[in-house]
């Protein structure tokens, strides 16, 4: 008889002295100005409930859009702000996918105070975030995966082997209880805490498929959990988007040596929090510039700008700004071309408006 004994060691970025080894002064200034943004935010909320409503709207929009546009599932605007505000049913693959973004969203914007993060509820958000397809979700990988890289030549090679499949089971559960011990002993920078997790759970790709997706619901779940609510009025996935670069970049170099826990996690966690710092900075703006001078249907219009193509017409603003009236939209895209934002060629309604 063979007896086989498994032996799961901590999880990589939990080890004794993992996160408590000293940091560098810039993940020390990002840490106090997180905080600084943290205790202003409750000031905005009180002041100006309706222009934070509109960026309410538009960030489940620009969420939705954002996280699943990294992973390559695509629709167009129209058809996303329909699937986000429930007025259709989704008619493929993506949109199925889209739908299932938005309820997990929702969920955390509605319910974070009573998510507890353990390895039970991620699986309940991934079986969400597939409910309306055909494949489901809701279960570990039953075979390993590979994070590979596409090359400009047309190669692909192999960027990292995450925990096989056997494993993963185990190595989730390990990750709920290191984590949640962490947590509970407050004696670690929640931000940091946060990173680490993320970083592990990404390096476990505990999923065949929507770890990328699963990962950026959980961020926003956790910091909700820390006190930032940030993500509720501006896009985190969209600021994640637009430096996708980066992104690839400090996640490759966190997860050298993850295996044998002889990883750095500063660059993941350096990337993170300048990600968390990047919104804060556009929701302080957006508030500042709306509440003394333009309004929510003035951000409806700038918002439904940034998402237009580099050339558009008047008429693709107003059907991206349904209840907003023309001559509204006309005074917005004046200041926007007094500002060097846009120019026109042409006049009248068929004028085309290009991005500068």
């Amino acid at each position: 008889m063979v007896v086989i004994i498994v032996v799961i060691t901590p999880m990589k970025s939990f080890e004794s002295g993992h996160i408590h080894r000293p940091v560098p002064q810039n993940f020390l200034q990002s840490v106090r100005m997180l905080g600084e943004f943290k205790g202003r935010q409750a000031l905005y909320i009180q002041q100006t409930p309706q222009v934070l409503n509109a960026l309410r709207q538009a960030a489940i929009v620009q969420s939705t859009e954002s996280s699943n546009r990294i992973e390559g599932v695509i629709a167009s605007l129209t058809r996303i702000e329909a699937i986000v505000a429930q007025k259709t049913t989704p008619r493929d693959r993506s949109e199925q996918e889209i739908a299932g973004y938005r309820d997990v969203l929702q969920t955390i914007h509605a319910s974070h105070e009573h998510i507890r993060l353990t390895s039970g509820v991620v699986l309940q958000l991934h079986g969400d975030l597939y409910r309306y397809t055909s494949v489901g979700g809701g279960r570990w990988k039953n075979s390993n995966n590979e994070i590979v890289e596409s090359k400009p030549d047309g190669t692909r090679a192999i960027r990292f082997l995450p925990v096989e499949a056997w494993a993963t089971p185990l190595y989730m559960d390990k990750l709920d209880e290191y984590f949640g011990e962490a947590w509970q002993a407050q004696n670690s920078e929640p931000l940091l805490l946060i990173a680490a997790y993320v970083l592990d759970f990404l390096c476990i790709h505990p999923f065949l498929d929507g770890n990328g997706r699963m990962s950026r619901l959980l961020t926003l779940l956790l910091l909700y959990h820390a006190g930032y609510e940030v993500g509720r009025y501006v896009s985190l996935e969209k600021t994640v988007e637009t430096s996708k670069e980066s992104y690839y970049e400090a996640l490759g170099r966190s997860s050298q040596g993850w295996h044998k826990g002889e990883h750095d996690l500063m660059p993941w966690a350096e990337y993170l929090l300048g990600t968390v710092l990047a919104s804060y900075r556009e929701f302080e703006a957006r508030v500042g510039t709306l509440s003394s001078m333009r309004g929510a249907k003035t951000e409806m219009v700038l918002d439904a700008f940034e998402r237009l193509p580099a050339q558009f017409r008047l008429l693709d603003l107003e059907r991206a700004c349904p209840g907003v009236t023309r001559d509204m939209i006309r005074v917005v895209l004046g200041r926007l071309k007094s500002e060097g934002r846009v120019g026109a060629v042409g006049r009248g309604a068929g004028a085309r408006w290009i991005k500068q």
